[in-house]
């Protein structure tokens, strides 16, 4: 998903809280109006009028709930190419639901603190400035896709007639920018040059040369959104995500759940766990700075190369970062994991390193690895946007130009302090189960799923070891 649809996802809330209390006001002070409308009049009881901040105190809490009212509704949807009309209409529900709510709520209570015609104000005021708001989030978008900001770059595979009608109806829409239709490309090579070379940030199947499987493994690890138009079997299938442009089904099949605001919604995760982390362990990492400084030379962090070089990792869209932990082995001896100690590597088969009971570690360091406390400094990743609490291994550069292409699905996400590998085996487990491990993880995120690992691999450091 685009940044700027993330963005705009994310400008809805504040906007809307905007409406809302602002509708609420408007109602208060027109309430005050004996005859709104010439020779509509509406005497007014002051006996029925509360105080304005016990007024404004209620009206939050309404808001509040006609949020949430709206998450349910998806009125939070990132995607662009939601009609205003059908968001009106979502408005106009949502809000009604609300009103029936909070009279449901005062018939319950036997009390009505304030106006009825208040409230009716209210319902219709927040309609009307909501939907104005959304109007205007649109204005802006429409205006930033005329100059291509926010488009949509797809592409369509296939020159069947079906895959022509798909692209004469994408044409039409201003969120789109149809670049290329199956023209001459008939491999995955051909996929990955016209991909690069055009920035595709969306591709629909029709019939192709080549096989939908390729194409969604290309798609996964590339970090493209795949869609495809079915035939009739497939359309009969179920969990998965249908759209329909031109009255013609397509289905969408998502790699991640990690996509608008589940993505959204780990950042914050991330953000509020790494900064209660950093607080609660911050004794920890003063002592640990301590103990390396004293009983080794070196620094105290390991964060630069024996070269001189910075030492980095491979990230979410396989962008590298900058890593820190705190230094475990003697000065010197980082590089001889591909010299000296090579023969040594656990992983024969992997593109990993790992040697047994590495020499270059010394005495302080394999506690602080036993412990995992040498990681803790990746918090400050987390923070930064580099690193996530949970998810796949932060490899080296190294490491990862050994990778097959399939293998490249896990830079779908960012890398984790922690993950489903290191809770089940960490160095015990063959690089082809951590792969499968890292998909499952990747394919089936949650929130909870996050809980689950962070609290097993407390468990494990409160034992010493890693499960």
């Amino acid at each position: 998903m685009k940044r700027s649809e993330i963005i705009f996802g994310l400008l809805k809330i504040p906007v809307d809280i905007i409406a809302i209390l602002g509708a609420a006001i408007t109602a208060y002070e027109l309430r005050k109006i004996v005859e709104p409308i010439p020779g509509l009049r509406f005497p007014v009881d002051i006996q029925i009028f509360q105080p304005f901040n016990e007024y404004m105190r209620f009206s939050a809490i309404a808001a509040v709930g006609l949020l949430v009212i709206f998450v349910f509704s998806k009125m939070y949807s990132m995607k662009i190419t939601i009609t205003i009309w059908r968001e009106i209409l979502r408005i106009f529900v949502a809000t009604s639901v609300w009103l029936m709510a909070i009279i449901a709520y005062f018939f319950v209570i036997r009390e009505f603190p304030f106006s009825r015609l208040e409230l009716g104000y209210t319902w219709l005021f927040t309609i009307v400035f909501v939907s104005f708001g959304r109007i205007f989030i649109k204005i802006i978008q429409r205006v930033l896709l005329r100059f291509g900001i926010g488009k949509i770059n797809v592409m369509v595979l296939g020159e069947t007639k079906t895959a022509m009608l798909v692209c004469a109806a994408l044409a039409k829409q201003k969120e789109y920018n149809v670049l290329r239709i199956d023209n001459g490309i008939r491999t995955i090579a051909d996929l990955e040059t016209a991909v690069k070379s055009l920035r595709i940030d969306e591709i629909i199947q029709s019939k192709s040369s080549i096989e939908k499987s390729d194409i969604l493994q290309f798609c996964r690890e590339n970090q493209i959104i795949y869609r495809f138009i079915p035939d009739l079997v497939e359309a009969q299938q179920t969990n998965i995500d249908v759209h329909e442009i031109n009255n013609i089904p397509i289905i969408a099949l998502k790699p991640t759940p990690l996509d608008g605001w589940g993505r959204v919604s780990k950042r914050i995760f991330d953000i509020a766990g790494a900064g209660l982390g950093l607080i609660i362990t911050s004794p920890i990492m003063l002592a640990s700075a301590i103990l390396i400084k004293t009983t080794s030379e070196g620094p105290v962090l390991f964060s630069q190369r024996d070269n001189g070089s910075p030492v980095m990792r491979i990230g979410q869209n396989s962008k590298p970062f900058r890593f820190f932990k705190f230094r475990t082995m003697r000065p010197g001896t980082d590089d001889m994991r591909y010299t000296l100690l090579a023969s040594q590597n656990l992983r024969q088969n992997s593109p990993l390193v790992k040697i047994k009971n590495d020499p270059r570690v010394t005495r302080l360091g394999r506690f602080l690895r036993k412990t995992s406390i040498d990681e803790l400094p990746q918090l400050l990743s987390v923070l930064r946007g580099h690193m996530s609490l949970v998810g796949p291994r932060p490899h080296l550069p190294e490491e990862v130009e050994k990778y097959k292409n399939s293998d490249r699905f896990v830079f779908t996400i960012k890398p984790g302090v922690t993950g489903m590998a290191q809770i089940k085996g960490r160095s015990d487990l063959d690089f082809e189960t951590e792969m499968k491990l890292d998909a499952y993880y990747i394919r089936n995120w949650s929130i909870w799923l996050d809980i689950k690992i962070l609290l097993k691999t407390l468990a494990a450091l409160f034992k010493g070891y890693k499960e």
